[in-house]
């Protein structure tokens, strides 16, 4: 029987496609959060990410701890119950036990997760044993990935794969993620999104665009308009400013649309993230992003380091950049112990003329609210410590 037989039926609300169906804040990892509405035109992009990358599907359950302050939040709405999907909500820290049998019981298809809670899980040991095998793919955002972290999370449901999944709040989903359709690499990006044309800005200037048969490459990653979702306008800035002002042009006139996301095009088209050009660094004439520092430092595979932030500050007078390494750490490894290890660790993975000039014992990184770390503050904080930039081998 059809329980809506004979009842009145409440009329749609029909609006503009314009009109704005929430408002959300940039992270402020860089600076001050922009206000950035979402349109009624927002929810599309974010399903058709979510169909075509995520293989979301009618009848299915998704799980991504998330709120509603994060695009992830809305995005998972969007994203679940427009493709007919269920989103399986649960109270309480997702870093435990507990979360992890809710995912089991819950029959969860899809997880959504970010990459430091992917470390929690591994170095806790704390879902020894359980059975995941309802668990169709994973997918995750927020923060660059570790190949070996996730390498684990794969085993734990028979070796599904990850999608990747790299964009932001501005354009209403991703520009790069993983596909169901190609080969899945741990860390790496396999296609730009549905409906999403890129450009990476070299150092040098020159404008390399995906699916030109074009050589590897590295560069900031830039945005060719239209793109289906993206933002229109900012509450509290100036949009062509922040998003056009200053960057090139193609050849047929059209401006590119900034992003600030520095990433890596290898052969055959998958790609990497390598940090945002804020946290990218000049050591000796050499352009490197605080990612590729911390992973090398975490390579090294010390006893007792939790997690590390790399950061470059100057002297007051100038100068090179000097490579500082906050470092959280439950063991009793001295700062200069750390800073002769992660020297080591960086000429051996990195360059032989990279070094690291001071380690800074914190108790935690400082991180915004979806947890991605904030090296503004950090680099403020050593500002503010030393006369000459550096709060060598100190405690804060």
């Amino acid at each position: 029987m059809d329980p809506t037989a004979g009842a009145a039926l409440t009329p749609p609300h029909i609006d503009d496609a314009q009109c704005v169906s929430n408002i959300l804040f940039s992270s402020g990892t860089t600076g001050e959060p922009k206000a950035i509405p979402w349109t009624h035109v927002t929810p599309i992009r974010c399903a058709v990410d979510g169909w075509g990358h995520q293989d979301v599907r009618a009848g299915e359950v998704v799980v991504w701890p998330t709120n509603l302050g994060w695009m992830m939040g809305p995005w998972l709405i969007y994203a679940s119950l427009l493709n007919g999907a269920a989103i399986g909500l649960y109270e309480g820290s997702p870093l435990g036990r507990d979360f992890g049998e809710f995912i089991a019981s819950a029959r969860v298809s899809m997880l959504g997760l970010v990459p430091s809670m992917v470390k929690a899980w591994r170095s806790s040991g704390c879902m020894a044993g359980l059975d995941w095998g309802c668990i169709r793919r994973f997918s995750s955002t927020g923060e660059a990935s570790n190949a070996d972290d996730y390498h684990w999370l794969m085993a734990r449901a028979g070796y599904k794969p990850v999608v990747e999944y790299c964009g932001g709040t501005e354009i209403g989903g991703g520009f790069l993620a993983g596909s169901l359709l190609l080969p899945a690499r741990p860390g790496m990006f396999s296609t730009p999104t549905l409906g999403c044309r890129l450009t990476l800005i070299t150092d040098a200037g020159r404008l390399s665009q995906h699916g030109l048969g074009e050589p590897p490459a590295v560069g900031e990653l830039a945005i060719n308009p239209p793109m289906l979702g993206s933002s229109q306008r900012l509450l509290n800035r100036d949009h062509f400013k922040v998003y056009y002002e200053g960057m090139p042009r193609l050849t047929n006139g059209q401006i590119l649309r900034r992003h600030g996301d520095v990433i890596r095009r290898y052969d055959g088209g998958s790609y990497a993230a390598q940090g945002r050009c804020d946290d990218t660094m000049n050591l000796g004439g050499i352009k490197i992003s605080s990612v590729e520092i911390e992973r090398a430092c975490m390579a090294a595979g010390v006893e007792g380091v939790l997690d590390v932030a790399a950061v470059g500050v100057s002297g007051t007078g100038g100068g090179p950049e000097k490579l500082v390494v906050f470092c959280v750490r439950n063991g009793t490894t001295s700062a200069d112990e750390l800073r002769t290890v992660f020297s080591e660790a960086l000429k051996q993975r990195l360059n032989p003329l990279f070094k690291v000039s001071a380690v800074v014992i914190v108790s935690s990184l400082p991180r915004t609210a979806t947890n991605k770390v904030m090296r503004r503050v950090l680099r403020d904080t050593l500002k503010s410590a030393a006369p000459n930039g550096l709060a060598a081998k100190s405690r804060l």
